[in-house]
């Protein structure tokens, strides 16, 4: 029996967010990513004795424009706290992050799943300090003998962003969580190379009998870092509640791990509460007072987001499912608003970014950003198709070429004489050639058979290696029969 046939799923995220700043957030050291282990490290973020920090502006600046992308209020007194607890990637034994007066909150985001919207609250988004990394001798912590530690991520500026626990399916989480990153890149707060660990993912989930309103005991699951693994840790999570649930048994409240290799979560550490951590008021740092101008300013200069460029692009013209895929993802959708400056069919466009770029790009594991046909390239393609004087098919050759060779469409076109064939006259000797040595099919035609022209256009096609003029062809094609 599936979980879901008899309990609700209850599920809330913390997702952090590493700040696109190329400084710490406390000190002058690199944010780069893939430097060689401890080496983006000063006595700050290793936490010698005798050092001070200094609040990077530029992270709450980002914060700032996080919090108005997610409808946040932005609280005009915020401070950091210490958050002590002892791990070996955490070299002063405690974390600087904020408590209880985080520099966002009461936000939400929308989302659509099977065509209906849902408002997903926001708790708060609060600033602070990245970890560590363990570097482990096994594939996993829990298969590992001894660890290592490389400290150049640690103070790495992070926004965590904590959501309610308003997701009651597996499609609503993913639907929030596809969301809300692409906020976080449209908005410039994080280049979300997820494969880089520039978001991570902690799933809060519990299981309650349908129609129950109590929240039942919940597990917290650290350090996802894809939407698969997301899907894939809750789906197994689900069953596992659900298992021990059905067999009497109670859930413990713990903190998980997701094993990629196994397909399981793992058991890590009971599951702390606020209290464990000792809160209390960064001495070292003062409380950041937030003006209304400051604000301001931020709000003048926010980009346009995700679900206001969907909301463009469908006036357009675009069906709401390519709207959602242009905007999918950032690259993608730079791209297309950059070609339809120069070729305004929005649709015809979305078709061909969505379909030969798109395909020549996947198999050449190319990104848009790195794309060798150019916006201006494709937009000039696509006028060639619109004034006739190249059929769509010849395209699709002429968009190989370019992505090849980086030549114009133009210069391709005339190199390969690839201009389309609208001679009337020269069609018209073509023409009566398919038709004497096919009298089947024009018999079949003229019989009523309408799918005979098709293999009558094929041949005058082929003759003339696809550079008629389709819609010259069919017009006369279609006369000659009717003689």
């Amino acid at each position: 029996m599936a979980y879901d046939d008899k309990y609700e799923m209850v599920c809330g995220v913390e997702t952090h967010v590493e700040m696109a700043t190329k400084t710490k957030i406390f000190c002058g050291c690199s944010t780069e990513f893939g430097g060689e282990q401890n080496t983006h490290v000063c006595p700050v973020c290793l936490g010698l004795p005798g050092v001070l920090p200094v609040l990077n502006r530029e992270v709450v600046n980002l914060a700032i424009k996080a919090g108005l992308a997610l409808n946040c209020e932005i609280a005009e007194f915020s401070k950091f706290d210490r958050k002590n607890y002892y791990y070996p990637d955490l070299p002063k034994n405690y974390q600087t992050s904020q408590y209880d007066l985080p520099i966002c909150k009461n936000g939400w985001l929308e989302i659509s799943v099977n065509g209906e919207k849902k408002k997903i609250g926001i708790t708060r988004a609060h600033m602070e300090e990245d970890a560590g990394k363990l570097v482990h001798s096994g594939e996993t912590i829990t298969t590992s003998n001894s660890s290592g530690v490389d400290y150049n991520r640690t103070g790495v500026p992070l926004l965590e962003i904590v959501s309610e626990p308003d997701m009651r399916s597996v499609d609503e989480v993913l639907a929030y969580l596809e969301e809300l990153v692409q906020i976080m890149e449209y908005a410039g707060i994080s280049d979300c190379k997820m494969e880089q660990g520039s978001v991570r993912f902690d799933v809060n989930v519990s299981l309650r009998l349908k129609g129950s309103s109590e929240f039942g005991t919940r597990t917290e699951t650290k350090n996802l870092n894809s939407f698969n693994s997301v899907r894939r840790c809750l789906e197994y999570e689900l069953e596992r509640q659900a298992d021990i649930l059905d067999e009497g048994g109670a859930i413990v409240q713990e903190t998980r791990t997701w094993d990629e290799g196994k397909g399981m979560t793992l058991s890590l550490r009971s599951k702390e509460e606020a209290h464990d951590y000792r809160y209390f008021p960064e001495p070292d740092l003062m409380p950041l007072v937030i003006d209304r101008k400051w604000v301001d300013e931020i709000r003048s200069a926010m980009p346009e987001l995700p679900a206001a460029k969907r909301q463009r692009l469908q006036s357009l013209g675009l069906p709401e499912y390519d709207a959602g895929v242009i905007t999918s993802f950032k690259a993608m959708a730079d791209y297309f608003d950059a070609a339809l400056e120069k070729f305004d069919d929005a649709k015809t466009l979305a078709n061909w970014v969505m379909g030969d770029l798109s395909g020549l790009l996947k198999a050449n594991s190319c990104s848009f950003e790195d794309s060798p046909v150019s916006p201006v390239q494709l937009a000039g393609l696509l006028t060639l198709i619109k004034k006739g004087e190249i059929s769509g098919k010849i395209g699709k050759t002429v968009i190989e070429e370019i992505y090849k060779t980086g030549k114009d469409p133009e210069t391709i076109v005339k190199e390969k004489g690839l201009v389309q064939i609208s001679d009337e006259g020269a069609l018209e000797k073509i023409i009566d050639e398919v038709i004497a040595a096919n009298p089947k099919s024009v018999g079949d035609y003229q019989a009523g058979k309408e799918n005979a022209i098709g293999f009558l256009v094929g041949q005058i096609m082929k003759a003339t290696k696809g550079q008629a003029n389709p819609g010259l062809v069919n017009k006369l094609l279609r006369g000659k029969l009717a003689e």
